[in-house]
Order: C-alpha cells, then structure tokens, then sequence
C-alpha cells in the first residue's frame, strides 16, 4: 500500500491497526481501578491459667558448701519459675533491653516470646512484648538506597521514598489523627484524580462501614472509650520498591505497629495494646503516562491486619478491649495468630481473611 508515493510495510499497517485500537498512544491514562483491600481483625486471647513450672532437684552431693549453695540455686529458680518477669526486668528485658538492629529483609521466624507474666504498666506500657526492643515512630521503618528505577532518577526516587514514609506518619503515628482528627496531611499525599479512592475516602469519614473504613489506611482511637499512654508508637518493618506499570516507581509499605492504651477515664491504670500490620502499596505514576497530581501517588493495594482493635467493629475507630474485661467474650472463632511474627508476607497471613471469622492472637 502506498501514500505519496511512499510504500508502507504490512508490519507498519499493523502496527497502526493496533494504535487505532488501543486509543491515541502517548496520552496519559486514567489511574488504576480500585485498589485492593484486605482486613482482618483478632480478639486478643483470654488470659488462661499459668501453668507451674516444676523442678528436678540435683542429685545430692557431699559437703555442707555444697548443699548451701544448691539449696540457694534451687531457691533462686524456684523464685524465677514463680516471677520470671521481675528477674528479667533486673536485667533490663522488662524495660527493652538491646535495640534490634533494622529490618532490612523479612525475618525467616517470630520473635522470641516474652515473659507475660509481666504486664504492661503506664510507666511501661511496653513490658512484656517484643515491641519493647523496636524503634520509636518512624525510627523504626527501614529506608532503602534509592536508585534510578522507572521514570525517575536517583534523586527523585529518594523524594519518593521519603514521602512514602511520610505517608505512614501521617496516617499511622501522628498524634491528632490517633485522637480521631481527620488525617489531611496523609490524604494530600494521595492522588487526587484516582475517583475510586477519593469515593472511598469521603464516605470512610462521612459512613465508615465494612467497605469503607478508615482503620484500612489510618489509626484512630475511639478517644471516649480510651486514652493513648505516652507519646511512643512502636514500629518494625520496611519499605521496598520496584519499577511497576508503565514505568512508575512502586513502592511497598509493610509496618507493624504497637499502640499502647488505658481506659479514658483517669481512675484506670490498667493498660492494653492495640498492634496493626498494615502493606500499603503506592505507585509513583509518570505523569506523561498517568493522569496524577506532581508529589502524590496512585493506591494499589491496602492490607490491614489488627489485634485487639475490636471485632465487628465498623465505627472507623479502634476499640480495644482490657485484660479485665476479656473473659467475657472469650477467643475468637477464627485461627490462631502471632501478631509480632512478620516471618510471613501479608499475602500468605491474609489468605482467607474475607471469609474469616475474628480471630485469636496468640500474644499482646
């Protein structure tokens, strides 16, 4: 075929059949369809009897000296077996010990179980968990090294990175949007020309229901019910990245995070904690590819997975429930769940979820 004199190749005549198809080539495209969410929720387990640890005792030596001090040993761990807590807080496990060092990459097993015996108190509201030994806010969040990936260079994905961990700030550890303030700085950071997104988060605010609640993105605590003990959110977990479609920058979130709480009347000194896993996947469009405001990203997807933040609980808050209180409403009916162990991804730990009953958390 020809124009002007010109031939065109059967492969050329192809290709623009193709275009043709596919709409003008070069435009910038809608962001991506609704993102997809994934929520679980777990009932704390109601506390069970504390087994008593026995004692074998050493087979019997020559010699007075000898027998005192076995007599004094075999003290010694009888008051370990009875208070484990106490001897570790001498040693300072009951106040965190020794830092972990960041997470770089998932950890192949859960952390070691703490002394439960040792409950949280408002002056340490940590004791007891594994989240005693993590960062503080987004201290505990792993950066990566930026690198020229996708549409961006160096410097730009650096400002991605930075502003994905913005993002968990503002969503997950400012302190007026955990008092129930509407997270504004957070939703700034979010593409505004995604129409789905924007529909969910008017009607979480406005309705919040099973299939538009706030809890998905942001932490927020029913402030009448309960009160935040300290200024300190506990934190573990690490942001990645990758190049996704069309060039973007997709970027990974997957934190978990240990609220600590007391009853909000002042009269209560009992304290309970809340603990979040959230992945929140962000993509950094091209806006020559993807119609996006400068500065803000596009959701993928969303997976939050909550202990002790209230089963059947579609108020957009977090509800926690309190060791006195507990035994009321018993286990949950769904499986067993290490809320501290991140040995898993979310994708394998969400399986089911939907269609789960409220689960049980093995620990707080």
């Amino acid at each position: 075929m020809s124009k002007g004199g010109t031939s065109i190749s059967d492969e050329e005549w192809e290709r623009f059949q193709r275009e043709a198809e596919a709409g003008t080539q070069g435009a910038p495209e809608e962001p991506s369809a609704r993102a997809r969410m994934v929520t679980r929720r777990l009932r704390e387990e109601t506390a069970r009897p504390e087994g008593w640890r026995t004692h074998r005792p050493a087979r019997q030596r020559r010699g007075k000296g000898r027998y005192v001090v076995g007599l004094i040993l075999a003290a010694g761990l009888l008051y370990v077996a009875l208070d484990p807590g106490r001897v570790t807080d001498w040693f300072g496990g009951g106040a965190g010990g020794t830092p972990l060092a960041a997470e770089s990459e998932r950890p192949d097993q859960p952390p070691a179980t703490e002394s439960a015996t040792r409950q949280p108190t408002l002056q340490q509201p940590f004791r007891g968990s594994p989240a005693a030994r993590w960062g503080d806010g987004t201290a505990g969040i792993t950066v990566p090294e930026a690198r020229a990936t996708g549409w961006m260079n160096k410097a730009q994905v650096s400002q991605a990175l930075d502003r994905s961990r913005d993002f968990l700030a503002a969503s997950s550890l400012d302190s007026g949007v955990l008092l129930g303030q509407r997270p504004e700085k957070a939703i700034a950071l979010i593409n505004p020309k995604q129409k789905d997104v924007q529909d969910y988060l008017a009607t979480a605010f406005r309705a919040p229901g099973k299939d538009a609640d706030p809890l998905m993105l942001f932490s927020r605590f029913a402030t009448e019910k309960v009160r935040l003990v300290g200024d300190v959110v506990k934190t573990r977990g690490r942001i990645t990245y990758r190049e996704g479609k069309r060039g973007a920058v997709e970027v990974t979130t997957d934190v978990t995070y240990v609220y600590p709480v007391a009853h909000a009347t002042e009269r209560s000194d009992e304290v309970a904690r809340t603990i979040v896993r959230r992945e929140v996947v962000m993509s950094w469009d091209d806006p020559a590819k993807v119609i996006t405001e400068p500065g803000t990203f596009s959701l993928v997807s969303y997976k939050s997975d909550t202990t002790n933040g209230g089963c059947d609980n579609d108020t957009g808050f977090y509800v926690p429930e309190f060791r006195s209180a507990r035994t009321a409403t018993g286990p949950g009916a769904g499986p067993e769940v290490d809320p501290y162990d991140r040995s898993t991804s979310m994708d394998a730990r969400m399986q089911g979820a939907d269609d789960a009953k409220c689960g049980t958390a093995t620990r707080s």
